[in-house]
């Protein structure tokens, strides 16, 4: 039996580094990855993709205070090899697929940039808050080398607060996939009373934390033996304090099931079920995240 000290995976940590303004999350994913990406059979290059937005997805999502609160990546494009990525995070639950042009795909180069996956593509980043029921959402353009760089761009560019991400992903010789992620922000100070970071002339507290993230590598966030813990105190083990936050579980999840399918159905007038039914009353419903098809009787229909 493995000994769970050296497979840390499928948990996000968070910590803050008060004397430095600054907060910060460490992730790691492996079966939860790997069972999201064996629902699907994708080529190589879209399950890296789908892989480095699945672990983008659990480092910004599990910064949310609200329980019940989603947050929704969606990358899309009308001129690239990818037409649609999306990938949500609720409570510790991730799930994500892929739309992609096989023949695009293959004509393409082996190992496709960011550009050749999108071309001219845009990331939307939305939050969701159940406890108010308010959504928030940035879109950025899809311009740097990787899915990390855009949402950087978000961070920088909506939120106004200077943000460092940075991703690893590998594949272990047995096949299965191992992700990891650091998140570092500045906090934003105005919500304490003080000036925004950004009216500012220079920041040096951000500077030093930005220049000690940079320092981690993409093997380090990648690596199951090492403990999310371990990640932490190799960056700031300098620092006067660094104060670790409850972690949290991450497990693949899908909300489909088929009494929600039914439910959703029974929104629709009783002639546009019998129209989505096939000879046999059956109404097939392919749920697109999990990759699974749900058959429900139309005549089981509660409207």
């Amino acid at each position: 039996m493995d000994d769970p000290k050296l497979n840390d995976t499928d948990r996000a940590l968070g910590f803050t580094i008060p004397a430095r303004h600054a907060r910060g999350r460490v992730v790691r994913l492996g079966p939860t990855l790997d069972t999201i990406l064996a629902a699907h059979a994708y080529p190589p290059p879209i399950e890296a993709l789908l892989a480095e937005a699945l672990t983008l997805a659990a480092l910004i999502g599990s910064t949310l205070k609200d329980a019940g609160g989603q947050l929704t990546l969606q990358a899309q494009t009308d001129n690239g090899i990818v037409k649609l990525l999306v990938c949500d995070y609720k409570g510790g639950e991730l799930r994500g697929y892929v739309q992609y042009d096989d023949e695009r795909l293959a004509a393409g180069p082996q190992d496709p940039s960011l550009f050749a996956l999108f071309g001219t593509g845009c990331l939307a980043i939305t939050f969701d808050q159940a406890a108010t029921r308010e959504r928030y959402q940035g879109i950025v353009p899809l311009d740097g080398d990787t899915l990390a760089d855009a949402a950087q761009s978000y961070f920088v560019q909506s939120e106004q607060i200077p943000t460092l991400v940075k991703l690893g992903i590998e594949r272990q010789p047995d096949g299965r996939h191992v992700a990891g992620g650091l998140f570092l922000q500045h906090l934003p100070e105005g919500e304490d009373g003080r000036e925004r970071l950004h009216v500012r002339l220079d920041h040096p507290e951000w500077e030093h934390v930005a220049i000690l993230g940079q320092t981690m590598g993409a093997d380090e966030l990648a690596d199951p033996v090492l403990p999310l813990e371990t990640l932490v105190w190799r960056l700031f083990n300098e620092e006067e304090e660094v104060r670790l936050l409850s972690d949290v579980a991450m497990s693949r999840g899908c909300r489909c099931s088929p009494d929600y399918i039914a439910q959703v159905l029974g929104q629709f007038p009783p002639e546009e079920q019998r129209e989505m039914a096939d000879e046999n009353g059956m109404i097939v419903v392919d749920c697109q995240f999990c990759a699974s098809k749900f058959p429900v009787p139309v005549a089981a229909i509660v409207t």
